[in-house]
């Protein structure tokens, strides 16, 4: 059984960051990805990576302001967001991926509680 905890969420304004964290518990994860849903709004694809690290996707969004990035040693996957935006506010989850594409949600399971993202303007 493998139990992700996300972690690094917050207040921050326009133009500010944050990392995320997203922690396994249990045994060693294999790909993962980060997803996001904002109140009112379907869940959102952010970001993936292999278990290896390479290769990584993010969504056009975020592509150049966001960067994921594990550690195997940590047994964790971060989330790097440089130069938030108020539409990004939302909550950020991150799941195991599990085959399919990497960009629906329902290829992924193992989903953690999320971590509030709120970027003020």
């Amino acid at each position: 059984q493998v139990q992700l905890v996300e972690s690094g969420g917050g207040l921050v304004q326009a133009g500010g960051s944050l990392r995320l964290s997203c922690t396994a518990s249990g045994r060693a994860v294999r790909s993962v990805g980060w997803f996001r849903q904002a109140p009112g709004k379907e869940r959102e694809f952010v970001a993936h990576i292999h278990w290896s690290g390479s290769p990584a996707y993010h969504a056009n969004s975020v592509k150049g302001r966001f960067a994921i990035s594990r550690d195997n040693a940590e047994n964790s996957v971060s989330l790097q967001m440089n130069s938030l935006k108020p539409e990004d506010t939302a909550v950020y989850s991150c799941a195991i991926y599990s085959g399919g594409s990497v960009y629906d949600a329902i290829n992924y399971w193992g989903w953690g509680q999320g971590t509030q993202v709120t970027v003020s303007s």
